[in-house]
């Protein structure tokens, strides 16, 4: 995936960007795979707003991603790349020799006519083939991680990310996320070797506020500008300072670097390296 600049003939154009969608092979979804999606508009049943700036933007149908692959022992080829508006990586259709065709996430390095797998056992660590934890080789790269076996891909499935394989040490499997934490995983739990396609979508650029509105985004108003009633930074003459030791939100509570992680989380026995944590 790459991006597309234009010549500047609007003061937005000059700066927006947005994805070169040559490489995609399909314009419609497969039908018996795509289902309807219902905005809530981040309202409740009551009608009331409880997530604010969300609403409006363009309908979207959902693609039911394969996140098992759960056809174990048979080959699939890709046939077809297609755009999905609900998440920001490609993907495949992957048609298996017995003719049933899913979505899958597309790996980086994967094109048209490559040939995948997924298993239980050992199998070659190609790119695009899914096998547990234990039987990739130690320093790989993965995406689509399970955290419970046969439960399907849930950590690492945004555009370009990849996590790596650190060591096997007894039922556990350690794997360093993008995000710099590295946590424990059971080795029986499924993985994609490879990287997830589409590492220039950090640099894409909006370039207006419409296109923001047309992925279901609504405008947020700083807290310093409203009146006291409104926001605790609200008020006072011209610009001015929030006017305490540490911002809040509109309801009161810290806000701006303040650690919300629970102080006993469940998954803190597993976590190994915190993301954030200081280094010696």
């Amino acid at each position: 995936m790459a991006l597309r600049l234009y010549r500047p003939t609007t003061p937005s154009r000059r700066h927006t960007s947005v994805d070169d969608f040559s490489a995609l092979t399909s314009r419609r979804s497969l039908k018996h795979l795509t289902v309807t999606k219902k905005r809530q508009g981040g309202r409740n049943n009551q009608g009331k707003i409880t997530v604010r700036h969300q609403g409006g933007g363009a309908k979207r149908f959902l693609r039911q991603i394969d996140f098992r692959q759960d056809k174990f022992d048979i080959p699939a080829k890709l046939v077809a790349l297609e755009y999905d508006p609900n998440r920001s990586v490609r993907i495949a259709v992957v048609q298996y020799t017995d003719g049933d065709k899913r979505y899958a996430l597309l790996t980086e390095g994967l094109g048209i006519g490559a040939m995948i797998m997924s298993s239980k056992k050992a199998i070659k660590p190609e790119v695009g083939n899914r096998m547990p934890l234990e039987f990739i080789p130690i320093g790989m790269g993965v995406h689509s991680v399970e955290l419970a076996p046969g439960r399907g891909g849930e950590m690492v499935r945004s555009t370009g990310n990849v996590a790596q394989l650190m060591a096997i040490e007894g039922a556990y499997a350690q794997l360093k996320l993008p995000s710099g934490e590295v946590r424990l995983v059971p080795k029986e739990c499924s993985a994609t070797v490879g990287q997830l396609s589409g590492q220039h979508q950090r640099h894409l650029r909006l370039g207006k506020a419409g296109r923001k509105r047309h992925m279901g985004i609504r405008p947020s108003v700083r807290g310093k500008a409203m009146n006291p009633v409104d926001h605790p930074h609200g008020g006072g003459e011209g610009h001015n300072p929030i006017g305490m030791a540490a911002p809040k939100t509109p309801w009161g509570k810290p806000a701006l670097g303040v650690k919300t992680r629970k102080p006993k989380n469940q998954s803190d026995s597993f976590i190994v390296h915190h993301r954030n944590a200081k280094k010696s």
